[in-house]
């Protein structure tokens, strides 16, 4: 349609029909119309079905987060009503958990963990209270704490940030790194590990960072995971790997204490420095405050020389360890 600019009028565009427009704009109308009362429902009941599944997911995550906490929370009800605490275990990780001859468990850390006992006896005023010891290993003790099989891991776990999206960390109870434990004359840098046999625990950090390092070095070599460092001292003994990997501590122990330590040395060098700490279960502040005190206490005081000095003789322990002690004897 335009306008006459003569008489100003509206004039029909020769060839138009303007009904057949009409007729037209109609019909896509009500096709439009039927369309969207059509598609409505559907897309309507659906997002509906939606909203209804991610609200009923939602409420079962919460729920599962609400009693996660509740079980976490309850470790010192738990102590209360059953009249003990489990505390886990290692066979095989001197000087820090392991069984002694006499089949009692002992080391560094067990011994800080009965001093956690003793201190939950004093503030829940339980004097009754008993240890249930409960055997763990490198590859199982975290699940198990997890679980809520124990209520508090006592052998040399490394904290890290990965490990504690599952469980949570007392203060820092030693410092340790990896070291390699080899046949003497035979391996004086990491180099020399190519195309050998190298045994490490399965399951734990200096597994990881074994596997790390050698990569990012390109090193091509044979890595034999061991189900218990005795284990992997006797294979290096006997000549069936070339080189053993673990924490020095452990490694200078086994070596010390080998029937056959001839022929094997303790590489001088630190591949890694590890803070342990005694893991806990996740969400549990009030346990986690009760043991943080413990430790602070022993920190503080020369208490923690006796049970240093019973694992590792005699006292003083070096620099990263006095600082340990230092750091973290937090006052009341």
């Amino acid at each position: 349609m335009t306008l006459s600019i003569f008489s100003g009028q509206a004039v029909q565009p020769a060839g138009v029909n303007r009904p057949a427009i009409r007729a037209r704009s109609k019909h896509r109308e009500l096709e439009t119309t039927f369309a969207d009362r059509s598609i409505r429902p559907i897309v309507f009941g659906i997002a509906k079905r939606r909203n209804g599944i991610m609200q009923a997911f939602l409420i079962a995550l919460l729920s599962m987060v609400i009693s996660t906490a509740s079980l976490a929370a309850d470790t010192l009800a738990r102590a209360r009503e059953t009249g003990t605490v489990r505390l886990g275990f290692r066979l095989d990780a001197p000087p820090y958990s392991y069984k002694a001859t006499n089949g009692e468990p002992s080391g560094y850390i067990v011994d800080l963990c009965r001093e956690v006992v003793a201190g939950i006896k004093k503030a829940q005023d339980l004097p009754s209270l008993k240890i249930d010891y409960v055997e763990v290993s490198s590859a199982t003790r975290l699940t198990a704490l997890r679980d809520g099989k124990i209520d508090i891991l006592c052998d040399p776990t490394s904290m890290t940030m990965s490990r504690r999206a599952m469980v949570d960390f007392s203060l820092p109870t030693f410092i340790d790194g990896a070291g390699v434990l080899h046949r003497a004359n035979e391996v004086y840098r990491l180099e020399d590990l190519r195309g050998k046999k190298i045994g490490v625990l399965q399951g734990t950090t200096t597994e990881e960072t074994l596997r790390t390092t050698l990569a990012q070095l390109g090193i091509q070599a044979q890595i034999v995971p061991m189900q218990a460092h005795p284990d992997g001292v006797r294979t290096l003994a006997e000549g069936k790997i070339d080189a053993y990997f673990a924490d020095r501590g452990i490694l200078n122990y086994h070596l010390l204490n080998s029937r056959n330590p001839t022929g094997m040395k303790l590489s001088d060098q630190y591949f890694t420095f590890e803070t342990y700490a005694l893991a806990l279960p996740r969400g549990d502040d009030k346990l986690r405050l009760l043991v943080d005190a413990t430790l602070a206490e022993l920190y503080r005081t020369d208490r923690v020389k006796t049970i240093y000095a019973r694992s590792f003789g005699t006292f003083p322990p070096d620099q990263f360890i006095r600082a340990l002690f230092v750091i973290n004897g937090v006052p009341k």
